[in-house]
């Protein structure tokens, strides 16, 4: 019995020892943009997009009062989902900073190749 359990035991920190740390912190300045909008057509940065052929006025504002995902695009072209207290209440502390420029601190993770910035608070670099 001991044997299995000193088995179990070296396996089991082995398996701990080979996975990758999670989430790592950053700091990523970038653009807010509506992260749906703008994976269809990466003209759509703003707070207005074209949407069938048709401008449509505050777009990203109103996708992201029903919750849609708003993101960090960074000048290099990296595309961070914006997750944790940031997003919350239907990305209340996000609408008013859609198309600015701002700088967010916190956990990064990825999965499957798209990254996930999660945090608190930013701080507006540009309007």
């Amino acid at each position: 019995m001991r044997k299995v359990f000193a088995g179990l035991t070296v396996a089991a920190f082995a398996v701990v020892m080979t996975v990758p740390v999670f989430a790592k912190t950053e700091t990523v300045t970038g653009q807010i943009v509506d992260q749906t909008c703008y994976m269809k057509d990466k003209a759509n940065n703003g707070a207005n997009h074209n949407m069938a052929g048709k401008e449509t006025a505050d777009c990203a504002a109103m996708c992201a009062k029903k919750g849609a995902p708003l993101a960090l695009l960074t000048s290099d072209g990296k595309v961070y989902t914006l997750g944790g207290g940031l997003a919350a209440d239907m990305n209340a502390k996000l609408i008013s900073h859609i198309s600015h420029t701002v700088e967010v601190t916190g956990d990064v993770t990825e999965k499957d190749g798209k990254m996930t910035l999660a945090s608190d608070s930013l701080k507006m670099i540009k309007k």
